[in-house]
């Protein structure tokens, strides 16, 4: 695949869904900036990437430290000298226990990672798609089936993921005096390592504990694709991706 010219920087992407879409931007010819915790991760994913690895810059990356978006943003500017897209990925939830037994510690913790991330990385992004020429550029936020509905015992999570989708369409409104276009991707049940216990069995709202169908991982990373390749006077502004028959769409 030849170069796009493009260059995207993908949150969370030593693992899962990140790993994935990180992985098929450079299948697709992008330059890709990889920023996660985990430095070993992010370099066995570039690892992974064969002919694109020339093209893959690993970032190590603490998306709930302004200083350390900073330092990711400032790198990406000059490794690669502009940025076309940002896959805001990374994300975390809290134990699924009983909402009134949860600490502040851990709700905040879930923010921090979830929501408060997502707004440094765009800040940053903003500022810098909207300095650069050509001048724009689009932003993805991942989501989640917990935007419109939310799994027993989860309510830091939920609660991020609704909050994602007010900083989406606010984004959305905000980046068009820039050319900055921004959407949203649901996923539901991709197969991942956080999802292992999914096929296993989980609770259901009903009481009852029931494992439920996932789909490959690499149909979420075709969609980023697909929301990525838009030119940026037509955005995708909410998708839902998710298995077939899991327990979402009806009543279980």
């Amino acid at each position: 695949m030849s170069e796009t010219g493009k260059v995207a920087i993908v949150t969370g992407a030593g693992s899962g869904i990140g790993k994935a879409v990180a992985l098929a931007l450079l299948a697709e010819g992008y330059r890709v900036v990889l920023a996660g915790r985990r430095a070993a991760a992010l370099d066995a994913v570039c690892e992974e990437a064969g002919a694109g690895r020339d093209r893959a810059l690993a970032v190590p990356t603490d998306v709930t430290d302004p200083a350390s978006v900073r330092a990711l943003f400032a790198k990406t500017r000059e490794a690669f000298g502009r940025l076309d897209l940002l896959f805001n990925n990374a994300g975390t939830s809290a134990p699924a226990i009983p909402l009134e037994e949860l600490t502040r510690e851990q709700w905040q913790a879930v923010v921090d990672v979830n929501l408060t991330g997502a707004f440094l990385c765009t800040q940053e992004a903003f500022r810098m798609m909207k300095a650069q020429t050509p001048r724009g550029g689009r932003i993805i936020n991942n989501g989640s089936i917990s935007a419109h509905a939310p799994r027993p015992n989860s309510a830091p999570y939920t609660a991020t993921k609704h909050a994602i989708t007010g900083l989406t369409r606010s984004t959305a409104l905000d980046g068009r005096k820039y050319d900055i276009a921004c959407g949203q991707i649901d996923i539901g049940n991709a197969a991942t390592e956080m999802t292992t216990q999914i096929r296993k069995g989980v609770p259901q709202a009903d009481g009852s504990i029931r494992a439920e169908p996932t789909m490959d991982v690499r149909h979420v990373a075709s969609a980023v694709v697909y929301m990525a390749s838009l030119p940026l006077d037509a955005n995708v502004l909410t998708m839902t991706v998710m298995a077939t028959r899991m327990p979402f769409v009806g009543r279980g």
